[in-house]
């Protein structure tokens, strides 16, 4: 079936359609694409939408990082948009219905644009299909609900404004159960594996887990989708929904949690051995990943505020650390059955990017494969009062860590390195230069 056939049968079936939406996801996680009527999908479906590559690199503000060799130097050339294998999807948090078709950027020459966030996952994977292993990856996304003009949004059952503390409280969820209907439905639709909804440490704070699939790039796929869904059913419930790392200065951070394990080619998970402490495959990807953590930071932690997240007894980890059924560490291995024997890496906030965040994990542990030296001792106890290496605590930091690593310069193409830490640069520069408010209250008669 051609792409013209599949568009033809795909609109015969959604005739309530309205336009076509269609974009790739940036280095900060934003949609970039084009709104287009119907007549364009057989176009979009067949590779025949354009845009330029340098797109893929812009800042948060949606502007190009000042002196960019990938806008004049290039000539600011365009790259092929392929459809993913995910082809068309019902989009419902438009006000009127709509498709929407995910896209990747590829080079003139039709090879991937490296880049491009999923390429950079996509050429990661390959690594681990060259070895015949795959990757099972399942995440766990944070989130606040809030009214749009106060803090706190209100109950969707009696109007009044929920502000409970209470963590994993079911009467919490059923006070917003029409805004989780429409989310659970809109997942479905649009084939997003979402699990279990809890209530989580802050008031508005919700987390909703997505299941486990044995393919990463199905799995950040999920968890664009599922963002983009999440603040598109908010919008049409009179709420607003934030991934930001830390909205609130005194509630709960959020994050992005990615829990994986990794199957040879009869299947088995490679990490467990039959005891809870696990296969010695499971200690070398722990040293791989903690070793990488530090010059990460940058991918986990990408903005200003990602920052704010990172407080004593948070539940955001600050040291570079691992332990069995141990939150406070940043790699936790849970218990259960042996054959969900797994990692949990608990450093990435909700505000990073899927793609880069699973890159930067799944290429940190295969290198411990690779290497296969044993990691330090595991942390027991509060990980927080222990005298451990820690991580980056500020941007600046953090974005040079990355720029200098040998680490990350084996996972990530030099193109998408150079592209990230240029908006990043711009960024920071841009935050350096204003002063806020509460600043010149507090200084500006006492400095």
């Amino acid at each position: 079936m051609d792409a013209k056939q599949m568009a033809e049968k795909w609109l015969a079936a959604h005739t309530d359609v309205q336009f076509v939406q269609a974009g790739f996801f940036d280095l900060n996680g934003q949609l970039r694409g084009k709104r287009m009527p119907l007549t364009n999908l057989a176009k979009v479906l067949d590779g025949g939408l354009r845009m330029p590559v340098s797109l893929a690199g812009v800042d948060i503000w949606g502007c190009d990082p000042e002196g960019s060799a990938m806008v004049f130097e290039s000539g600011d050339g365009d790259g092929i948009c392929q459809p993913t294998a995910r082809g068309v999807l019902l989009n419902n948090i438009t006000r009127e219905p709509s498709a929407f078709v995910p896209l990747v950027l590829h080079n003139e020459d039709g090879s991937p644009f490296a880049g491009d966030p999923r390429q950079a996952l996509a050429a990661v994977v390959d690594r681990y299909k060259a070895r015949g292993l795959t990757v099972v990856v399942a995440t766990e996304l944070e989130f606040y609900l809030s009214d749009p003009k106060a803090e706190h949004p209100n109950s969707q059952i009696t109007g009044e404004a929920s502000d409970s503390f209470s963590m994993v409280a079911v009467d919490e969820l059923d006070h917003f159960e029409p805004f989780f209907n429409d989310v659970y439905r809109l997942c479905a639709e649009q084939g997003v594996p979402a699990d279990a909804a809890i209530s989580e440490n802050g008031s508005g704070q919700m987390e909703i887990n997505l299941n486990h699939v044995p393919d990463p790039l199905c799995a950040a796929d999920d968890a664009m989708l599922f963002k983009r869904i999440i603040r598109g059913v908010a919008r049409k419930h009179g709420l607003v929904a934030s991934f930001m790392a830390k909205p609130y200065g005194d509630r709960s951070g959020s994050g992005l949690h990615v829990h994986f394990s990794v199957l040879d080619n009869d299947g088995q998970n490679i990490f467990a051995n039959g005891t809870p402490e696990g296969a010695d495959t499971l200690g070398f990807a722990v040293a791989g990943l903690l070793r990488a953590m530090p010059d990460s930071m940058a991918i986990f932690a990408p903005h200003y505020n990602s920052y704010r997240r990172f407080a004593p007894q948070s539940h955001a980890p600050g040291a570079v650390a691992w332990g069995y059924e141990n939150r406070t560490t940043a790699i936790r291995i849970p218990g259960g059955p042996d054959a969900a024997r797994r990692i949990e890496h608990r450093v990435s906030g909700a505000d990073a990017n899927p793609y880069l965040v699973l890159a930067a994990i799944l290429g940190a542990a295969l290198a411990g494969l690779d290497a296969a030296n044993k990691p330090a001792a595991p942390t027991v106890g509060d990980a927080y009062s222990q005298p451990l290496p820690q991580l980056p605590r500020q941007w600046d930091a953090a974005i040079e860590g990355f720029a200098q690593s040998t680490v990350m310069a084996d996972i990530f193409a030099p193109v998408l390195r150079d592209m990230f830490v240029s908006a990043k640069r711009q960024e920071s520069a841009r935050f350096m230069a204003e002063v806020s408010a509460f600043e010149r209250k507090t200084y500006r008669d006492t400095a």
